[in-house]
């Protein structure tokens, strides 16, 4: 991999690398680097990570980046909060484009439909991008095997809880369709 002097192997100054083909990368972060990662999402562990993959120049001055994302991830159930360990295996995709500008902060934006596009920054940090790509691949709610959740019911002292049939609006109303339909 071709990294400028003045730059982490993780953070790749653009205007640094050939255009002539694609800038291939690796990255593996070692176990102090998985520890802190883990603790900035809130995992419990990160026993394996690793973001390969290669940026591609574009026309236009832009930068088109395409990766592998692969790691081991430990999360609390969200029922129990016994460790849940998930297998993520994503593909990544970004495109950094030179006309893209970066909203101001407190203005309202439209959301482009292609959610790659990113305005062309001056170094990608690709510990950032695997970090952000890794955060939203993790489940929202992590479930152990043996995790189960019956729903709890709630009543005011002296009332019975209402059942699951009794909050569907339309249930009364098909009872007494069908009960109307028998008398007539």
């Amino acid at each position: 991999m071709a990294a400028p002097s003045d730059t982490p192997r993780d953070r790749l100054r653009l205007a640094a690398l050939p255009t002539g083909g694609p800038t291939r990368f690796d990255l593996a972060p070692d176990a102090a680097a998985r520890a802190a990662l883990a603790e900035r999402l809130d995992l419990i562990r990160l026993p394996k990570l690793r973001f390969t993959g290669a940026l591609h120049p574009e026309g236009g001055g832009g930068w088109r980046l395409e990766a592998e994302l692969g790691a081991t991830v430990v999360q609390p159930c969200a029922v129990t909060l016994e460790p849940v360990t998930t297998r993520i295996d994503a593909s990544v995709s970004r495109r950094y484009l030179a006309e893209l500008e970066e909203p101001e902060a407190g203005s309202e934006t439209e959301m482009p439909e292609d959610e790659t596009l990113e305005p062309l920054p001056e170094i990608i940090d690709l510990a950032e991008v695997m970090a952000e790509a890794l955060s939203l691949e993790l489940p929202d709610y992590p479930r152990a095997d043996s995790a189960a959740f019956e729903g709890r019911r709630a009543a005011p002292p002296g009332a019975a809880p209402m059942t699951d049939e009794e909050t569907k609006p339309f249930a009364g109303l098909a009872s007494l369709r069908d009960k109307l339909a028998g008398k007539e």
